[in-house]
């Protein structure tokens, strides 16, 4: 008896772009209101609430095989809850650029008897390899690197997170110069302003998301570290997994 196709549920924005680039777009049967991406492929696919919130009721109706989870984005009860009534769970965690290579082969593993999702992921993981090589090449000068994520507090981020490692493929070290664990608020460290560190920062970056920093920042973080070039940054290029990795890289190339 033919298997029945998948009815796939992604709670994480990145790997529901990954998902559609792998030519799964016909099975996914929800998403959260932060699955943009790409948006004409999503625009039929219910939305179950937000990557914390997630309407656990609606998500029931909708009957996933399989839901995609993230442990930086999604609440370790909603997981739990999950496991009463969804058979697959695929659970994610990159923590760096090379680790979008072993989140292939997990969807490989679950979705690639589907047509053209394995070849479609080959494809990817090479661009992936390409663009890790590019960086590889050359030596790169360093600098010590402010990357934040909000204001009101100021928050950045830890040296074990996927960003601080993808901003370390072109030399460049995050500050504070801490480890912030497996999950929870630490891999985000809030600062005072006050820290000594911070008038050593060569770079300021403002990222894109999750708060939306724009022009009228660059002062407030020019005061924060006076010593430092301060410049906007695409977040999403910087911070999502999947098809957006490879470019990722060569953008960072670009700004090193």
């Amino acid at each position: 008896m033919r298997a029945a196709p998948p009815r796939i549920a992604s709670l994480v924005p990145s790997i529901t772009e990954l998902l559609v680039a792998l030519g799964l777009a016909p099975f996914l049967v929800a998403r959260t209101g932060f699955c943009i991406h790409p948006a004409e492929a999503l625009r039929e696919v219910p939305k179950v609430g937000g990557t914390k919130d997630v309407n656990l009721d609606k998500l029931r109706r909708l009957a996933p095989s399989h839901v995609i989870v993230n442990i930086d984005e999604n609440r370790l009860e909603t997981v739990q809850a999950l496991r009463e009534f969804v058979p697959n769970i695929v659970v994610t965690h990159p923590q760096g650029p090379a680790d979008n290579l072993v989140l292939l082969e997990q969807l490989r593993e679950s979705f690639g008897h589907l047509p053209g999702v394995a070849a479609r992921g080959t494809e990817l993981a090479a661009e992936l390899q390409a663009a890790l090589a590019r960086c590889r090449s050359r030596p790169w000068p360093g600098e010590r690197v402010l990357y934040l994520i909000w204001r009101e507090p100021w928050m950045t981020v830890a040296r074990d997170t996927y960003i601080s490692r993808m901003l370390a493929e072109v030399g460049w070290r995050s500050w504070p110069e801490v480890d912030g664990g497996e999950r929870g608020a630490a891999r985000y460290p809030v600062l005072g302003g006050e820290e000594s560190w911070l008038a050593g920062i060569e770079r300021v970056l403002l990222s894109s998301e999750p708060y939306r920093f724009g022009a009228k920042h660059l002062p407030l973080a020019a005061a924060l570290c006076p010593n430092a070039r301060v410049q906007l940054v695409d977040g999403e290029l910087l911070s999502w997994y999947g098809p957006r990795a490879a470019a990722g890289l060569d953008y960072l190339r670009g700004l090193a």
